[in-house]
């Protein structure tokens, strides 16, 4: 099973779980001010090359909680124009 594969098959029938309002909320979530300032430090040291250890594990887990909640939101997206059909 590839990872996204995995991630959808988890990520489907969590998002048909959700509320309208749960899923509006989900949608509109945005990254808070502080949080996308750190990735953004982080993406320039990585682009510089020069992450430790410790950044280049901070940058990851942040990268896949952006994508976890990138899919997440998608699936929210989906579940909301199924139910105005």
């Amino acid at each position: 099973m590839s990872v996204a594969s995995g991630l959808d098959g988890i990520l489907e029938p969590l998002s048909r779980c959700l509320d309208t309002e749960s899923a509006r909320r989900i949608v509109d979530f945005q990254v808070g001010r502080p949080v996308q300032e750190r990735i953004d430090a982080l993406a320039e040291l990585a682009n510089e090359g020069t992450l430790s250890d410790t950044e280049r594990s901070e940058y990851e887990a942040l990268i896949n909680a952006a994508d976890f909640i990138s899919i997440l939101k998608l699936k929210a997206r989906l579940n909301l124009d199924s139910n105005i059909q």
